[in-house]
């Protein structure tokens, strides 16, 4: 892995999460949409702009896919998409933008443990310490917002949040390691194609999950449909769009044990982006975890150059 590619590759992973931390907004953009019916909206826009962009080109992407390609991409829209967003709504909607966060700011830790055991992977005494920080700096921002915006909510609400909140954790875990492996497997689909296909299959099972969420939602107004519609699509765009093409493009161009220091950006722009909308700024404890997660990432990166180094003057 060169000197270029990380650097390209570490920007993609920032731009993924500065999209990414978007998704934490949208239920408090339109809380009263059911986390069923935000989920269908979302990826109903996705599934149709994925599908226009994907038109001119079809049938040569497609001629790219064997029928194992076409099952993985229906579990990876699945864990990745429609199931993570669910839960992760439902967290947000019970424990709140901090709790949420906090659980899906644990990702580059399973991730990374999980990448150790790739031949390219440097060894477990010079990432272990900066997986750690990154654990801390959560931990961090979790214990300081935790205690704030969980005051007023009854203890099994929170309950439910977190259990909400860890299997979203369980299910963008399965898809960060799953999509990697399967990007590595198809060098000739290129990363924004690759997304383009995800969203045409996660467009296909919001299809079935839409028409019982629309008949949950009762009677709403049209300010609420208007509401939730411009959400839907503002998320789609930026978050699955944007957001999963840099994903995509990062995961081509790092190991995936670094790959999973880079999610911790979407939980730095969530927070950021819920500063903004709650019109303050961090406490002291919440720019100590910021640095923290900030310094885990540059520790990562210098394991990852020496560990490469090394590679090349053993090579010689």
């Amino acid at each position: 892995m060169s000197s270029r590619d990380r650097l390209v590759g570490t920007a993609c992973g920032v731009g993924a999460g500065a999209m990414w931390g978007l998704v934490f907004l949208a239920p408090k953009v339109a809380p009263d949409a059911s986390p069923m019916l935000m989920s269908a909206g979302r990826y109903l826009a996705y599934g149709l702009i994925a599908v226009l962009l994907l038109a001119p080109r079809r049938r040569k992407v497609v001629g790219l896919l064997d029928a194992k390609a076409w099952r993985a991409l229906a579990w990876l829209s699945l864990a990745g998409n429609i199931v993570y967003y669910l839960f992760l709504v439902v967290s947000v909607h019970f424990a709140g933008v901090a709790a949420s966060a906090l659980i899906v700011g644990m990702v580059p830790v399973m991730v990374a443990v999980w990448g150790l055991r790739d031949p390219d992977a440097p060894p477990l005494r010079k990432v272990g310490p900066p997986i750690l920080l990154a654990a801390l700096a959560v931990a961090l921002i979790g214990w300081e917002s935790l205690s704030r915006e969980a005051a007023g909510r009854d203890a099994a609400s929170v309950l439910i949040g977190l259990g909400c909140g860890l299997a979203a954790l369980l299910s963008w875990s399965a898809y960060a390691v799953g999509n990697s492996r399967w990007m590595a497997r198809l060098p000739q689909v290129s990363a924004h194609d690759w997304s383009l296909l995800t969203g045409v299959v996660t467009g296909g099972f919001a299809l079935l999950l839409a028409v019982p969420a629309m008949l949950g939602a009762g009677e709403a107004s049209g300010e609420q449909w208007a509401r939730l519609a411009a959400v839907s699509v503002g998320v789609a765009v930026l978050a699955s769009i944007v957001g999963n093409a840099f994903w995509n493009q990062a995961s081509r161009l790092l190991p995936l044990s670094m790959l999973g220091q880079m999610i911790v950006f979407e939980t730095l722009f969530a927070f950021l982006y819920g500063y903004l909308w709650e019109g303050r700024g961090p406490t002291v404890i919440e720019v100590l975890a910021m640095i923290l997660m900030i310094v885990s990432v540059i520790w990562c990166l210098r394991a990852h150059r020496s560990s490469a180094v090394a590679v090349v003057e053993g090579e010689h």
